[in-house]
């Protein structure tokens, strides 16, 4: 984890550097020596492996650095203060692409071969390859314009939430249901599941304690980074709705050259990923004991 932290740290900070422009170019009217004394002040007048040095120790001591754009906030209080919304929006989308897709999914591999079926397939696809911010525009137009259902954008109550959430989700509801229902087609064509049956176990039970617990497996892994993307910020679908999270403080910095939020998100996203790689291999073996067990034998 440390050794990909740094990587990434590294990588990301000389092709940032690389960036066309500065983050003065939309200033226009700043004079040459206010430049000079700007640069002086955050650093950009130094070599750029001094610069590379400097943020490096800050960051393993917890200093991100300071905002060029953003008011000279913190980039630590300017990701906190956002982040709150991007979490909320994130987890609400996993939660209902997720438990939807496992629903979706469960009954199109029951039902497989039939009508049931193929509309849960045909659906998967379509949710898979609409784009969110077409979505999100459709969702807007039709739902909260024409209908009046729920705010067209802005934040506030959860009110505010349902559409993003929606657009958000569908992506992982189609991914989930294609993978929940390939691996249950599968574990229900094997043998042990044959041998349950003629047990006497019945229906549900082959499905929940069988079927269901070992299509679970490869969802682990597709989860994991649909989580970190969903709630470290959605950069289109946050501008789209207008909601003030990490996604749309992101783009704002990229326009505008503003290094250190730049390499502070980029750096969230990151920890994000391989902690939650970490947590997906610990899933492993609570879901399955067989690999705990290869562990130990190892």
């Amino acid at each position: 984890m440390a050794l990909t932290l740094f990587l990434v740290a590294t990588i990301t900070f000389f092709l940032m550097k690389l960036m066309p422009g500065t983050p003065y170019s939309n200033q226009e009217k700043m004079t040459p020596q206010q430049i000079k004394i700007m640069n002086q002040q955050y650093g950009l007048d130094k070599p750029i492996w001094l610069q590379y040095v400097i943020y490096i120790f800050g960051m393993l001591h917890g200093d991100m650095g300071t905002s060029f754009q953003f008011s000279n906030q913190p980039v630590s209080y300017l990701i906190s203060s956002r982040i709150g919304a991007s979490a909320q929006l994130g987890v609400q989308a996993m939660i209902f692409g997720v438990v939807l897709g496992i629903l979706v999914g469960s009954i199109a591999a029951i039902y497989r071969n039939t009508w049931v079926d193929t509309t849960a397939t045909v659906l998967s696809i379509i949710g898979k390859s609409v784009p969110n911010f077409v979505l999100a525009v459709l969702l807007q137009y039709y739902i909260a314009l024409k209908l009046g259902w729920f705010p067209i954008a802005d934040w506030g109550g959860f009110e505010y939430t349902i559409l993003p959430t929606i657009a958000l989700g569908v992506g992982p509801l189609a991914e989930t249901a294609r993978f929940i229902r390939t691996g249950m087609v599968d574990v229900l064509n094997s043998d042990y599941i044959e041998l349950a049956r003629a047990k006497g176990m019945n229906k549900t039970g082959i499905i929940y304690h069988h079927a269901l617990r070992n299509s679970l497996i490869p969802l682990v892994t597709l989860i994991g980074p649909y989580t970190v993307a969903l709630m470290t910020g959605s950069m289109v679908i946050e501008n789209i709705f207008s909601i003030p999270g990490i996604g749309e403080q992101y783009v704002k910095s990229i326009q505008t050259n503003d290094y250190p939020t730049i390499m502070g998100v980029t750096m969230l996203f990151c920890f994000g990923l391989v902690l939650i790689i970490l947590l997906t291999d610990i899933i492993y073996g609570i879901i399955d004991p067989r690999i705990r067990l290869t562990g130990n034998e190892d």
